[in-house]
């Protein structure tokens, strides 16, 4: 892995997430800066992983190759002309993890055609299970988007798309897909707990399952996700009576409505910002 000096503005959970990937994978701690207007957060990665802090965005963007632009998208727009206005832009490259503002406009934010690779993380990143889109324009070097692949690569897996069109696909099946799964799970734990079974028996069986699918899954890439299905599935059983039943019921094309729903809010986020 390439190792630049690496600078995070905001400190929120996702800087946490990538910060950590990036230490348990062998980067130096000396090459990371955040910087945050508050410090608790600042005192909890430096005590944490030993990284450099500031409450400076000027002293981050100084010390950076890189920079992670990790603060909410509604505040982008004047942190990105304080930067501006007070460094010398044009020797770095920028990483957004800012959800719904293309790369044009985080450049328009940042005063010139600088290269910019935007992100789409998930919550499992806190993990190290995430999965991210990137995108990247001509801006960006080949060498710079190995290094981006790289860091993300440090919270889970990655995808690049090759139209930023794309990043919304990615939040559909990936960004907010964590929450799906949740939503399916918790109708099953109250199913099982109507059926007789405590909330804790509940949650164990549905929970376990979930990992356990996946992990069949992830171990499984030679069968197509319908043959895991099929293996599972005898002939009149009663996973047979489940299944049939979800897709009598329209599982396939509601899972499709809300996948294109999350598109169609992403477009919108993005003409609203």
């Amino acid at each position: 892995m390439q190792q630049k000096k690496l600078a995070f503005i905001g400190a929120g959970n996702m800087s946490r997430s990538i910060i950590s990937g990036l230490i348990q994978s062998g980067y130096d701690k000396d090459l990371i800066l955040a910087s945050n207007p508050s410090t608790p957060k600042l005192d909890k990665l430096k005590e944490e992983f030993g990284i450099r802090t500031t409450q400076s965005n000027d002293e981050a963007c100084e010390f950076a190759d890189a920079i992670v632009l990790a603060v909410k998208p509604q505040i982008m727009g004047d942190m990105c002309a304080e930067l501006q206005k007070n460094n010398a832009l044009s020797d770095k490259l920028f990483l957004s993890i800012a959800a719904g503002l293309p790369v044009s406009r985080l450049q328009a934010m940042l005063g010139g055609e600088y290269p910019v690779v935007r992100i789409m993380p998930n919550t499992p990143s806190l993990l190290g299970k995430g999965m991210s889109g990137l995108y990247a324009d001509d801006t960006v070097s080949e060498e710079n988007r190995q290094y981006v692949d790289d860091v993300m690569g440090s919270v889970g897996e990655t995808v690049w798309v090759e139209e930023e069109s794309g990043i919304n696909g990615v939040i559909a099946a990936a960004g907010s897909s964590p929450a799906y799964f949740f939503l399916f799970l918790q109708a099953m734990q109250e199913e099982a707990m109507n059926m007789g079974f405590d909330k804790a028996s509940s949650r164990a069986m549905v929970q376990q399952a979930m990992l356990g699918a996946a992990e069949m899954v992830c171990h499984n890439q030679d069968l197509e996700l319908s043959e895991l299905r099929a293996q599972v599935t005898s002939k009149g059983g009663t996973t047979a009576a489940a299944v049939n039943t979800l897709i009598d019921e329209g599982l396939q094309e509601t899972v499709s409505k809300a996948m294109r729903a999350a598109v169609a809010r992403a477009e919108e986020m993005a003409k609203q910002l």
